[in-house]
C-alpha cells in the first residue's frame, strides 16, 4: 500500500533544519571573514542541493528508492548549477546593492542583523521550500504519471533558467552591448526567464510530492512561496527597482512579460532601432 513514513519523517525534518542552517552559518562566517555577504546568493542552491543530499541518505528503507532517488538528483544538480553561476556571475564584483541598503537600515549591530535577517532568514526559508523534496523521499509510491510530469516541468524549468542566464552572460561579454538592455532570445519573451525557469523547478519537485492529498496540501506552500519570492519578494520587485532607471529600459519592460513568457508587444517603441 502506497503511503507516507511520517514517523521517519520527521526526524528528517529536524535534521534538515540543521543542515540548512549549518550551510547557512558556515556562509556567514566565511562573508564576515571577506565583509563581502553577496556571498550568500552562492550558498542558496548549496543549502538546498544539501538538504537533498541528506534525505536522499536518511530515506533509505522508507520511501521508494526510484522517487528518492529522482527528487534527489533533481534538486543537486539545479542548486549545483545555479550555485556555479551565481560565483561565476559575481566573481569580481564588490557587495550588492541590495545587501548594502538593507544593512543600512540595521537597528544596532549590522553584523548580528545580517545573521539574523539574511542567513538565519534563508536558512528558515531553504527548510520550508524543500518540504517537497522531503515528503516526496519518504513516500513508498513508485513513480507515475504525474511523477514524470513533474519531471518534465522541473527539465523544461531547469532549461529555460540555464538558457536565459547563458544568454544574458553572453551578451554581457560582447563590449558592444556596454548600456544596453538585453532584450534578444528568451529575453524578448519575459523580463526574467530565470525567475520563470526557478518557479518551474520548484512546481515540478512539487508535483513529485503529490502522492496522495494529505501530502500534495502539506507541501503546496513551497511553490506558492517560491514563485511569491521570485515575483513579488526579493527577485523580480527589487531588480526592476534598481532597473527602473536605466536607458531603454522602460520601454524593454512595456514591451516585454514581466515573468509568464509571451510573444514581445509589437506595437511598443524599440529605442536606438
Amino acid at each position: 500500500m502506497n503511503g507516507t513514513d511520517w514517523g521517519a519523517l520527521t526526524a528528517d525534518l529536524a535534521a534538515c533544519a540543521a543542515t540548512a542552517a549549518a550551510v547557512l552559518l558556515a556562509t556567514f562566517a566565511v562573508a564576515v571573514r571577506r565583509g563581502l555577504h553577496r556571498i550568500v546568493d552562492i550558498a542558496w542552491g548549496l543549502a538546498f542541493s544539501a538538504v537533498a543530499a541528506v534525505t536522499w541518505l536518511l530515506s533509505a528503507g522508507h520511501g521508494d528508492d526510484g522517487r528518492r532517488l529522482v527528487v534527489a538528483a533533481a534538486t543537486i544538480v539545479w542548486g549545483l548549477r545555479l550555485s556555479v553561476h551565481i560565483a561565476r556571475r559575481s566573481r569580481g564584483h564588490g557587495e550588492d546593492p541590495r545587501y548594502t541598503a538593507l544593512l543600512d537600515k540595521a537597528p544596532g549591530n549590522r553584523t548580528l542583523y545580517a545573521l539574523r535577517t539574511v542567513y538565519l532568514g534563508q536558512a528558515a526559508l531553504v527548510w520550508l521550500i524543500s518540504l517537497p523534496v522531503q515528503v516526496a523521499s519518504y513516500s513508498s509510491a513508485p513513480l507515475d504519471l504525474l511523477a514524470l510530469f513533474g519531471i518534465a516541468v522541473w527539465a523544461f524549468g531547469l532549461t529555460f533558467e540555464a538558457v536565459g542566464d547563458r544568454q544574458l552572460a553572453r551578451f554581457k561579454e560582447d563590449p558592444a552591448n556596454r548600456g544596453r538592455i538585453m532584450d534578444e532570445g528568451l529575453w524578448a519573451w519575459t523580463r526574467h526567464p530565470n525567475y520563470f525557469g526557478d518557479s518551474l523547478v520548484w512546481w515540478g519537485l512539487y508535483l513529485l510530492a503529490c502522492t496522495a492529498w494529505q501530502p500534495a496540501l502539506a507541501v503546496l506552500v513551497s511553490p506558492v512561496l517560491m514563485t511569491l519570492l521570485l515575483t513579488v519578494g526579493s527577485g523580480k520587485r527589487l531588480l526592476e527597482k534598481h532597473m527602473a532607471d536605466r536607458p531603454g529600459y522602460p520601454a524593454y519592460a512595456a514591451r516585454t512579460s514581466g515573468f509568464l513568457p509571451r510573444p514581445p508587444r509589437r506595437d511598443a517603441p524599440r529605442p536606438g532601432r
